[in-house]
Formats: structure tokens, C-alpha cells, sequence
């Protein structure tokens, strides 16, 4: 599908999305929301992406809302759960978490509010030495509760830090993001995408099934009330993977001391 904000350049079996308003430092638009929605909607039942990497075109992530569009425009959009702009810009988030592939964010430049956000929203953070990241929506008279800040923050770097970054919408520079487990690595910017590779080697390593079920089964851990509710999803997991045809290949595999041969499943 041809887009307008965003770039979806397809190689192999992963999606290299780039959010592409340089000019506005990838700022979120109106039909930014629009395209991400439609993207991240359809993923859910697309397995030819088995891995999407999100990255913004230029020297930004993404800067958040763009103010100016929003400012000037107040009309709402008849989407998001009767919430307007809100909702329909918090259906991303949802969509992004709902979506059984692993996302790898590559953050360089600011990261703000939204943009923050998306980047929460991501299963695997890589920062350039630029990044600097901050909740700015309380900078803006508004709550730092916002785009799932509040659920993901807390749960990446504990309420502390989260309590910090939320109250005072300071930014959180490359070096301390990576002190405080935010990010996987921090690299120069322009070694993001090489920095990339080896996650997504790795996990096309693993059998199609095993690496949907296991972003699935990690999301419903983390809220599990209870060691046997988790261990309910785990067994449940494994009954799913083990009746494929790859745990057998898995196995083989192994015991040969080669890589597998996995096939859709």
C-alpha cells in the first residue's frame, strides 16, 4: 500500500518502517495516525512480516504531536472509541502491542510525548548516541499519563524513574537510558540499522509460531495476577508450538548441530 507519512520497504520477511515527515521532525500528523492505524491494524493477521523495525527518516525519531497541525485544526476525527483524536491516536499503541510481530525501535534525535510512546511501545530499543527521549506532554498543561506512558514506563525502568520523567518531563539521554535497562544499546546513529541485524538474525532463527506466541505470552505475563496464570499461558504456549511441524525440525536440528528449516506455520 502506498503511503504518504510513513515508508514500508519490505525485505525478506521484515518490514523497515520509517516514519518520513523529516521536514516536521516526523512529528504526528492527522494522517500519520490514519497510515500507522491501517499498518499496524493489518499486521495482525499478515504473516508474511515476521519483524518490523520503526526508525524516523532524517536526525528525529519522532517529536511528538505535531502542535501546529493540531492547533489550527480542532475538528475531530469520528474514530478511537467515541474519544476523537485521543483515542483514534491511542489505538496505535494498542495496535502495536496487539501485533504478534516483535518490534525493534532504532531512536535517534528527540523522542517526545507520542514519539516517546512509540517507542515504549516497542519490544526492542536500540538508541543512537542522540537520542534523548522525555514524557512531554506535561510540558504542555497536560498529564504525562498519556499513550500508555504510564503502563509502559514504570514497567521498563520501575516507578521511580518513571515517577521522575513523568513529573518534570525531563529528557533521558542516550547513556542513562541504557543505565536504566530503557534500551538495549546505544551505538552512533549511523550504525542503527547494522546494530539492528543481529536481532532480527536471531529472531528469524526462531520458528515462526514460537516468535508470536512468545511476544504474546510475554504481554499477558506481565499483568498475570498470579505464578499460575503465567504458567497457564506458558503451558498453553507450548502445547500450541509443540503440535507444529517445527518443534520436530527444532529438535532435529539440534541434535545435527544445524541450523532449522522452519516453514510457515
Amino acid at each position: 500500500m502506498s503511503y504518504e507519512t510513513i515508508l514500508v520497504e519490505k525485505l525478506g520477511q521484515v518490514d523497515w518502517l520509517t516514519l518520513n515527515r523529516p521536514e516536521a521532525m516526523n512529528a504526528i500528523s492527522l494522517g500519520m495516525v490514519e497510515e500507522l492505524n491501517e499498518y499496524f491494524g493489518r499486521l495482525y493477521n499478515d504473516g508474511s512480516v515476521r519483524i518490523v523495525v520503526m526508525r524516523g527518516a532524517g536526525k528525529s525519531f519522532c517529536a511528538g504531536l505535531d502542535i501546529k497541525e493540531r492547533s489550527s485544526d480542532r475538528g475531530e476525527v469520528p474514530f478511537g472509541g467515541g474519544f476523537g483524536f485521543q483515542g483514534y491516536l491511542a489505538d496505535v499503541y494498542v495496535k502495536m502491542r496487539r501485533c504478534p510481530q516483535p518490534i525493534i525501535s532504532l531512536v535517534q534525535g528527540p523522542a517526545c510525548g507520542g514519539g516517546f510512546a512509540f517507542v515504549l511501545a516497542s519490544d526492542i530499543r536500540i538508541a543512537g548516541e542522540s537520542a534523548r527521549m522525555n514524557a512531554a506532554f506535561i510540558k504542555l498543561g497536560l498529564s504525562s499519563c498519556d499513550m500508555g506512558v504510564s503502563y509502559f514506563l514504570p514497567r521498563l525502568v520501575g516507578t521511580s524513574v518513571a515517577s521522575e520523567l513523568m513529573l518534570t518531563g525531563r529528557f533521558i539521554h542516550a547513556p542513562r537510558a541504557l543505565a536504566t535497562g530503557l534500551v538495549s544499546q546505544v551505538v552512533p546513529d549511523d550504525k542503527l540499522a547494522d546494530a539492528a541485524q543481529p536481532y532480527i538474525d536471531e529472531m528469524l532463527a526462531a520458528s515462526p509460531r514460537g516468535l508470536r506466541m512468545t511476544k504474546e505470552g510475554l504481554n499477558l505475563a506481565i499483568d498475570a495476577p498470579s505464578l499460575e496464570a503465567a504458567m497457564a499461558i506458558e503451558n498453553r504456549n507450548q502445547l500450541m508450538t509443540s503440535s507444529s511441524p517445527n518443534f520436530a525440525e527444532g529438535m532435529a536440528a539440534f541434535l545435527e548441530k544445524r541450523k532449522p528449516n522452519y516453514v510457515a506455520d
